[in-house]
Parts: structure tokens; C-alpha cells; sequence
């Protein structure tokens, strides 16, 4: 007796035999899950991190350049790994084809507990910040009406994540154009302001520069976190429709456009705040907006939520695929892996993903593992960049539709080995409760992955777990039916 021969992408059956989730991303979905993403609250919120450690406005603006160009190139260098390497995952992939089994589990290791679902929980805290802030007037919100919100709004983006990709894309397009509208206005603003004679801020630009190698890692680390999500878009390139040509070209659009959304952004703040107002403020736009927009200062908080709100949809659709391979190449539960049978969304992987988000979101201040996520997550990227420099050496005959010249992926490399090097002079601490963290996935993948001939009762205990799942989700792996024979 045949196997039932399994649904395609369009509900038919497959040509290949495989019941897979959708090729359903265009070039315009890339561009904006790309920009989406990447603008978050970060622009919005803390420029005042870069103007920190770099000391002047000059400075400052060339931070901003240079990480706008820093992220290009490392965006070029995932174009041609994506383009290789076909699968969704991101750098999850990449270092497992480069360097195994181990490195790549513990990639996986940190972005589960800690890269995720905190960029997600501090999103998600910001984002409830300033819907719910006029509700208390000039009180600050309880931290419980904060957390509950936030955790609210993880979850209806999970459910609608869950539900339909379509619908995810139609709001990561909504909300991308919302807050370019915004920073446009904050633009526009402030070259007026400019334009009529206020340009005292820019007399001495370099004054106060500091030049000391940490702090200037340090103010590219403020920078590249707000570029942060550049290669999201190769976590999905499974479901990327022609991702050898979609894939580069969203990259192309994407990410000048954010540079100079983000440069012009600064100056415009630059002209109308001094340094003094930009490193007191907690929210720099909502303080331009006070000084600006007069009666409509209101819309710069609704804007900043709007921003959030987008930067968490996407980076909710992207990091599940992250976690969906992991588990299809058995390092993490079976169960995370499997997809809906009617919807072709991983469930299970966005589900559990949501329930790390907001265990972590309950538990305590989230924000203090910003600065240990900030060097694991530079860490990783240079691993990337240089397992394509090994698969240079490896794989020569491999096919890469693109191929970057040489000299960007070993300029990329050595500017991540400096912002991974440096800061251990300056923040120790951090830097060594990341190295443990990561250092503690080992005995896990010994236990977990290494370990083969586990008790009976034990693999029975994990089988069960899985099949649960399955019947509870009405979920099926992603090849489930042979072809019909």
C-alpha cells in the first residue's frame, strides 16, 4: 500500500515529495523585514550611547557612518553564505557547514536563552513603555503594567506568527513605512532648523573626542546595535521566493537606505539638541519632538511604539526559523521542528520561543543582559566571517552565485576581531560572564547531543514529549511522505 502523497506549498501534492512551509517572501517582504527590523527603538531611543563613548558630535556621526558601512559589508558577506549555503538559520547554518556540530550548537545555545528572546523582551518592554506612558501622566508606569503589556503584545505577535505569513508581512510593511514617515519628520525638522541659522552645535564638531581604542569599540557597539538585524533576512532564505537574486538585492536596498535614514537622523538631533540635552535624555526623539513638534510632540511616543512594535514582528517571524533548523538537525527537541499542517508555520518553534521570551521577561531586568548579549553577538558574527574565509579554502569548487572580493570579508573580520578584543579591557566582566554562558553549552551538548547510547526509558521519555506535541499543534515534520511509489 502507497504512503499518502504529501501537500505542496500551494496545498497540491509536491513534486518533490516534501511537505514544506512556503516560498512565499518577495523582494519588497526582504526589504522590509531587513528595515523593519533593523529600525527599531534603537535610533529612536539611545543615540546617546554612541555620543557617549566617542565624546563629540563629530565623532559621533562618523560612528554612525562607519557602522552603517561596517554593517554593509557584513551584510555582502552573508549574501554570498546565503547564496551558498540555501538554508534558513542564519549563522546557525553557516557555522555548522564551516566548523560542526559543537560550534554551531552553541550558537544555538546563546541565541535560545539569551540573544533571542532578550532583544525580544526589551523590545516588547519598550514598545509597552510608551503606549501606556500617558495613562500615568507625569507618573512613571509600574514596572507590572510594563511587563503584563509587553507580554501581552509577545503574544498576540506570536499568534499572528502563527496563524498566517501573510498577515506577518502585511504588518512588518505597515509599520516599516510608519517609522520611515516618522524619522522623516524628525529629518525634515530638523534642517529647517538648520537652514535658519541654527548651527552652533556643529561650530566645533571633534571637540571632546575620545580617542582611546575601548571607548571607540565601545560607541561602534552603540552604533551596531542599532544597525542589529541586518542578517535576519537569511534566517528565512528558505522562504524567500529566488533567494539567489532576491536575497543580495534586498541587502543592496536595504541597507544604504538605513545609513542614511540613520545619519540624517543624527544630525537633525545634533542641530536642535546640544550633547548635554542628548546624554540626559532617555528618549532622544521624544525629547526632539518637545522642542519641535509643539502640539504634535504627542505623535513622536506614538511613533516610537509603532517602530517597536514592527522591529518585534520581524524579529519574531525570523529568529523561529533560527530555532525550527536547529531542532530539523536535531539539536534542539524534535518537536520544535515540526509545522502546522494546515497553516505551514513552525507553531511549535514560535510557541516555544514565546514562553523563553516571557520567562525572561517575568524573571527580572532584562536590560542588564544587553551589554553580555552585545559581545556574544559580535563574537558569533566573526565566527561566521571567518568560517567563509575557511570555505574559501575548503569548499573552492563550491557554488557561490556570489562571491565578494577577498578583501571585504578579511576587512569585516578584523573589525569584529577589534570590537570583540578591545571591549575586554574595558568591560571585563561582561565579556567574562559571556564566555561562561557559552562555555556552559558545552556539558549540555555533551549530555544532550553527544551522549548516543542514552537509557531506553529516557529516549522513550523524549519520543513521548515529541508525539504530544505533535497531536497537541496539529503539527507534522517537514518531510513526512516519501513520493508515492
Amino acid at each position: 500500500m502507497s504512503k499518502p502523497k504529501e501537500k505542496g506549498a500551494s496545498g497540491e501534492t509536491s513534486s518533490e515529495g516534501r511537505f514544506k512551509m512556503k516560498k512565499e517572501l518577495t523582494l519588497l517582504d526582504g526589504v522590509a523585514i531587513i528595515v523593519g527590523v533593523i529600525i527599531g527603538s534603537g535610533i529612536f531611543v539611545s543615540p546617546k550611547g554612541v555620543l557617549k563613548y566617542s565624546g563629540s558630535m563629530g565623532m559621533a556621526i562618523v560612528v554612525w557612518i562607519l557602522s552603517g558601512i561596517l554593517s554593509m559589508l557584513g551584510a555582502l558577506c552573508y549574501a554570498e553564505l546565503g547564496t551558498m549555503i540555501p538554508k534558513s538559520g542564519g549563522d546557525y547554518a553557516y557555522i555548522m557547514e564551516a566548523f560542526g556540530s559543537l560550534p554551531a550548537f552553541l550558537y544555538l545555545w546563546v541565541a535560545l536563552f539569551i540573544l533571542v528572546p532578550t532583544g525580544n523582551a526589551i523590545t516588547a518592554m519598550t514598545f509597552s513603555q510608551y503606549i501606556i506612558q500617558p495613562f500615568w501622566g507625569d507618573c512613571k508606569a509600574p514596572i507590572e503594567a510594563v511587563r503584563l503589556v509587553a507580554a501581552a503584545t509577545i503574544c498576540g505577535l506570536t499568534l499572528i506568527n502563527c496563524y498566517n505569513v501573510k498577515w506577518v508581512t502585511r504588518v512588518t510593511d505597515t509599520f516599516t513605512a510608519t517609522k520611515i514617515f516618522a524619522l522623516l519628520i524628525i529629518v525634515i525638522a530638523g534642517l529647517v532648523h538648520l537652514f535658519t541659522g541654527h548651527s552652533e552645535n556643529f561650530q566645533a564638531p571633534m571637540d571632546g573626542t575620545n580617542w582611546d581604542p575601548s571607548h571607540i569599540a565601545l560607541s561602534f557597539y552603540s552604533g551596531l546595535f542599532s544597525y542589529s538585524g541586518w542578517n535576519y533576512l537569511n534566517y528565512v532564505t528558505e522562504e524567500l521566493k529566488n533567494p539567489y537574486r532576491n536575497l543580495p538585492r534586498a541587502i543592496c536596498i536595504s541597507m544604504p537606505m538605513v545609513t542614511i535614514i540613520y545619519v540624517v537622523t543624527n544630525v537633525a538631533y545634533f542641530t536642535v539638541l546640544s550633547r548635554n540635552d542628548i546624554l540626559a535624555s532617555d528618549a532622544v526623539a521624544i525629547t526632539f519632538g518637545d522642542k519641535m513638534l509643539g502640539f504634535a510632540s504627542f505623535l513622536m511616543p506614538v511613533f516610537v511604539a509603532c517602530a517597536t512594535f514592527g522591529s518585534l514582528n520581524g524579529a519574531i517571524y525570523a529568529s523561529s526559523r533560527l530555532f525550527f533548523v536547529g531542532a530539523r538537525d536535531g539539536h534542539l527537541p524534535r518537536a520544535i521542528s515540526l509545522i502546522d499542517v494546515k497553516r505551514l508555520t513552525p507553531v511549535p518553534s514560535l510557541i516555544f520561543m514565546c514562553f523563553i521570551t516571557l520567562v525572561l521577561l517575568i524573571a527580572g531586568d532584562v536590560y542588564v543582559l544587553i551589554n553580555y548579549v552585545q559581545f556574544v553577538e559580535a563574537l558569533f558574527i566573526t565566527i561566521s566571517v571567518l568560517g567563509l574565509l575557511y570555505m574559501r579554502y575548503t569548499l573552492p569548487n563550491a557554488t557561490r552565485p556570489i562571491k565578494v572580493n577577498y578583501a571585504l570579508p578579511i576587512t569585516f573580520f578584523i573589525i569584529c576581531a577589534f570590537l570583540v578584543i578591545f571591549p575586554c579591557y574595558e568591560t571585563p566582566v561582561e565579556v567574562g560572564v559571556g564566555l561562561a554562558i557559552i562555555l556552559l553549552g558545552i556539558p549540555v551538548y555533551m549530555v544532550t547531543i553527544g551522549w548516543k547510547n542514552k537509557p531506553r526509558w529516557l529516549q522513550q521519555l523524549f519520543d513521548d514529549f515529541n508525539d504530544s506535541c505533535a497531536k497537541l499543534f496539529m503539527c507534522i515534520p517537514e518531510q513526512v511522505y516519501e513520493k508515492e511509489v
